[in-house]
């Protein structure tokens, strides 16, 4: 097995919460909803904390990474997924 640094998936649940939401989001295939979002973050493996913060999401499409991180960080905080 390739087990070189790109080869290797994210160990989601290790990283930090900004990590983990910039991994899951990246995976993500836009447009998507909050659902299709929720369901990436479950698959890919993300904490309960990060899967709270994106269950919280308002029931709407989101065109690209950056309305999803834009609306992460002004409800939780600067620097949480930017």
């Amino acid at each position: 097995m390739n087990d070189t640094p790109s080869s290797r998936k994210p160990d989601i649940p290790h990283e930090t919460i900004d990590l983990q939401i910039t991994d899951v989001l990246a995976g993500v295939a836009y447009p998507a909803n909050k659902d299709a979002i929720v369901d990436a973050a479950r698959v890919a493996g993300a904490s309960n904390e990060v899967l709270s913060m994106l269950d919280g999401l308002p029931e709407q499409d989101y065109a690209d990474i950056d309305a999803v991180t834009r609306w992460v960080a002004g409800n939780y905080g600067p620097g949480l997924g930017v």
